[in-house]
């Protein structure tokens, strides 16, 4: 028995010093896997992409960031997005900075390279499975961008939109070299526009800047307008510029106007000019022709209709459309003279010194003051007239005029620009509308809702209508009335007030280019008055 107590002993001790030796294996394994967790949430938060973020002008550039947020990768998707980022190493200098920081200095170069002018837009995408982290994003930026802007003096619209997993385009939807956001902003256009899902129409539509796919959107519509570089080269061939490399050109679009065109405003060393692009022929609608006439020192030969001497186009038949001279020439009396003082009667052509600025300015004070007389029109304005000017108010206002009363019509001039101001009545509404006199489109509109006496007084309102529906319901209204999402806007301001004893909500907010102001009612959501206007 006592043998046998030895060999149990033994038999224990060999027991206890085997699971000795395993506790350190234990304890190393256990160690491993805690490192190995512990690595995995290292590169999980430190080298994996949690958002996107995509900068879309015409250059679109495109950003992966951590859960830190910071920049994993920065990636030019086009030519000038690559030429953007040329002095930033292509933007594997932005490797590892924050990224407000990496936004910052890609808006700022996108300023210096001359793409965030006063008619440019930028939309901001942010794309990420947590909207609540998306929705963040995208107002940081919003603000860190618009700071930019307003500290390099740029005028620049921002857009904005947030990409969730229904919202983005899937895997391999989305061609080389344009961004899910403007992939989105594209299909936006197209389901907007009523066109059929086509590869070849989304190329075309992609090929735009953003600020022709935000105007597209506006008109509802995915008609393929020239683009830009036609329209400037447009110009240009009707200003006889073409050859000059002097020449600058900036070009805005207004896509969403009626009609839809570009303004293009040609830099020359002898002054200003703009002209009037239609968007769909490429017809050049209004502008001054043949620039290098006025040019100081021009030794242009002279042309059927021009006046030897002078190179400046002679008053007479052979007007073509664009040339600032009205049609009556002047006589011998009130000619303007001549480079070498003398007067050439006819000749009204301005000096050089006196060269307008616009295709749509008179040459002279004389003239201006007798283009600005109803009936006496230059015949480059293209007067549409009243009758056309007060047909696309009633279209815009969705009116007829049998639906109106007190209709007033006056024609007007600003800034040498013919324009017609209108005024009607429907039911207890006022609508007040600014026509450009040659275009028809919408320069300025707003309309006033008229309430009664007793809704005026103080503790009366609307039938039915009590309390305060509060400042989220006032913007709901806003937003409902002007047809877009609060995420495509910026700039929004809702303040309470009161008017004789009625609370009301001003509303205020930027959709690109569009200001948008309201007044709605505090009681009943009613919009009480309305005004969008080009900012």
């Amino acid at each position: 028995m006592k043998q046998q107590k030895t060999m149990d002993t033994n038999t224990n001790q060999e027991a206890i010093e085997k699971k000795r030796g395993l506790r350190p294996a234990a304890a190393g394994l256990a160690l491993a896997l805690l490192a190995a967790a512990c690595g995995g949430f290292f590169y999980y938060r430190n080298y994996a992409a949690a958002s996107t973020i995509s900068l879309d002008v015409n250059p679109g550039i495109e950003l992966k960031i951590n859960r830190g947020e910071q920049v994993l990768s920065c990636t030019a998707l086009d030519e000038d997005a690559a030429a953007v980022l040329f002095r930033m190493d292509g933007g594997r200098d932005l490797k590892g900075t924050k990224l407000e920081v990496a936004v910052s200095a890609i808006v700022g170069a996108l300023v210096q390279e001359g793409y965030m002018d006063g008619t440019s837009s930028i939309l901001i995408s942010v794309e990420d499975s947590d909207p609540a982290r998306a929705a963040r994003l995208q107002q940081e930026l919003v603000a860190s961008v618009d700071g930019v802007l307003q500290s390099q003096a740029s005028g620049a619209a921002i857009l904005s939109q947030t990409l969730t997993e229904e919202t983005a385009p899937a895997t391999g939807d989305t061609p080389a070299g344009v961004s899910a956001g403007k992939a989105a902003l594209v299909r936006q256009v197209m389901e907007r526009g009523g066109a059929g899902d086509s590869d070849e129409l989304f190329d075309a539509l992609a090929a735009l800047s953003v600020d022709e796919l935000d105007d597209l959107l506006e008109a509802a519509t995915a008609q393929i307008p020239i683009g830009k570089n036609a329209a400037r080269q447009a110009a240009e061939e009707y200003a006889g510029t073409l050859a000059l490399d002097s020449v600058t050109a900036d070009v805005d679009s207004e896509l969403d106007e009626i009609p839809a065109h570009y303004e293009v405003e040609l830099k020359t060393a002898w002054g200003e000019f703009e002209y009037m692009i239609d968007a769909w022929s490429g017809q050049v609608l209004s502008g001054q022709k043949d620039l290098l006439s006025l040019s100081p020192g021009a030794e242009s030969t002279p042309e059927a209709g021009q006046t030897p001497g002078n190179a400046q186009p002679a008053l007479d038949s052979a007007q073509t459309p664009g040339n600032s001279a009205p049609d009556n020439a002047q006589t011998p009396d009130n000619a303007q003279p001549a480079p070498d003082g003398t007067q050439t009667p006819g000749n009204s052509a301005p000096l050089p010194s006196d060269t307008p600025t616009s295709g749509s300015q008179a040459a002279d004070p004389a003239q201006k003051q007798a283009a600005q007389t109803p009936g006496n029109t230059p015949a480059s304005l293209q007067d549409i007239g009243a009758d056309a000017a007060r047909q696309a108010a009633l279209d815009h206002a969705g009116l007829t005029e049998a639906d109106v009363t007190g209709m007033k019509i006056e024609q007007d001039w600003d800034d040498g620009r013919l324009e017609y101001d209108i005024e009607f009545w429907c039911g207890g509404t006022e609508y007040d509308y600014t026509i450009d006199g040659v275009s028809g489109s919408v320069l300025k509109h707003e309309w006033e809702h008229h309430s009664t006496a007793a809704q005026n007084v103080p503790g009366h309102s609307q039938p039915g209508a009590s309390g305060d529906i509060g400042a989220d319901a006032a913007k709901a209204a806003a937003l409902s009335h002007a047809g877009v999402e609060e995420s495509q806007t910026f700039k929004m301001e809702v303040e309470p007030d009161w008017d004789d004893g009625r609370l009301e909500y001003d509303v205020q907010f930027h959709v690109g280019r569009m200001e948008y102001e309201y007044t709605i009612d505090g009681a009943t959501g009613a919009i009480l008055e309305y005004e969008q206007d080009l900012d």
